[in-house]
């Protein structure tokens, strides 16, 4: 994954700021156990957007007869929503959608279905990058998405 100059200065800060951390060698062993690190999750828990919610993941969140009770329009709006194959809940239109067609009481159990399976708690290094608060009830959004590289690490350690 390719950081940007100011994601490799927070990168570099963290490590730095962590003595374990910074504790490897700068080299390409040390800097892979760091990576590795920063993979696991955080902790205490940071809730994330997800970005990628397969259409099947939604569908299986779904309770049909609060579907079937929707009006047309908002079936219609689902489907629209699904048509991709996957859905990105950082999108706050997205997240609005779901709210928006589930919502009231005919939709409370699938519209809270939907919301928990569009989070998941983030590795260390991507709540480095992310914004928001990163609790269940308000999670951040990833500016950064994934494994940091050893390479990613080794370039952050090397700036001045």
């Amino acid at each position: 994954m390719a950081l940007t100059a100011s994601q490799l200065v927070v990168l570099k800060a963290a490590i730095l700021a962590d003595t374990t951390l910074d504790a490897f060698p700068n080299n390409d062993d040390g800097n892979s156990a760091i990576a590795q690190a920063l993979d696991l999750l955080a902790s205490p828990v940071f809730v994330v957007w997800r970005t990628n919610v397969t259409a099947n993941e939604v569908l299986g969140k779904v309770v049909w007869t609060e579907l079937i009770g929707r009006s047309v329009a908002e079936r219609d709006a689902f489907r629209f929503m699904l048509q991709q194959g996957e859905i990105s809940a950082a999108d706050p239109n997205v997240r609005s959608g779901i709210t928006d067609i589930f919502s009231g009481v005919g939709g409370a159990t699938t519209r809270a279905q939907l919301l928990a399976v569009v989070k998941r708690n983030a590795t260390r290094a991507e709540k480095l990058f992310a914004t928001g608060t990163g609790s269940d009830a308000s999670p951040a959004t990833m500016a950064v998405e994934g494994r940091l590289a050893y390479q990613d690490i080794g370039q952050a350690r090397e700036l001045p």
